[in-house]
């Protein structure tokens, strides 16, 4: 690990310290996929306060690839968290029985995210912990998450990553090969593929992001226009909900 990389750590860890102890929290619950970004976090998060405050969900649902799983319990293992598996298909299954239900694989992935959301804050109010976030900066900046699904937590500590950064400290951690190799994926239909659904691969939706960055979100060329175009129209999702002030 190159000292850049062990400062970023070491801030990193500091900041969820931080939260941890301020907070009065008894530990961390977070929610794990089998992915690179939750790994990291979770990584980040035994770290800094020790994989037996750790409390890993592995939530999977009937679309879930097995290997994501055996992923997610090696992750538990080597970093000696808490693991349990609980299935949200029966939750899924109780809302088909709402009058006038539809189902798409939009509205499903929705729904998918905002249930484990809602079970990750169970675990946290029922034991006094503080929900982890594994949302990067790539993903937040595109609006590449679902509103009190997997963009709500307590602590965010890899949001101010952009995704090839997440990648570049994955690469200093004791993680599965296959975590490291597999293609991103919110795991929400078969054969989803974040950057085949983007159309963009992460590398260059980066680079744009950091070009327009530096720009002030001036676009220049066509990549940059579109991931611009994505900024844009995903704005609110990170503004609060519009309301009057009390003057007003």
């Amino acid at each position: 690990m190159d000292q850049d990389t062990g400062c970023k750590l070491g801030r990193i860890e500091h900041l969820i310290r931080h939260a941890y102890w301020s907070s009065g929290s008894t530990g961390i619950v977070i929610g794990l996929s089998g992915g690179v970004d939750s790994a990291v976090a979770a990584t980040m998060c035994c770290r800094a306060v020790g994989g037996e405050r750790v409390r890993a969900l592995i939530l999977p649902s009937s679309v879930t690839l097995p290997e994501d799983i055996e992923d997610a319990e090696e992750i538990c293992r080597r970093l000696h968290m808490e693991c349990l598996v609980i299935s949200i298909d029966p939750i899924l299954d109780a809302y088909r029985t709402i009058p006038g239900y539809t189902e798409s694989p939009y509205l499903l992935g929705n729904l998918m995210a905002r249930t484990r959301m809602t079970i990750l804050y169970y675990h946290a109010n029922r034991d006094r912990r503080l929900v982890c976030g594994t949302s990067n900066r790539t993903e937040y900046l595109l609006g590449y998450s679902t509103k009190h699904g997997d963009s709500a937590a307590d602590i965010q500590p890899i949001i101010h990553l952009y995704k090839t950064e997440v990648y570049a400290m994955a690469e200093t951690m004791d993680l599965p090969e296959r975590v490291l190799k597999k293609a991103p994926s919110a795991g929400l239909w078969p054969g989803q593929r974040d950057e085949e659904e983007i159309g963009l691969t992460y590398a260059e939706i980066d680079a744009a992001l950091a070009s327009l960055s530096r720009s002030g979100w001036k676009s220049r060329g066509a990549v940059e226009e579109k991931v611009l175009a994505m900024v844009r129209a995903s704005e609110h999702k990170r503004l609060p909900p519009p309301g009057l002030t009390p003057s007003g």
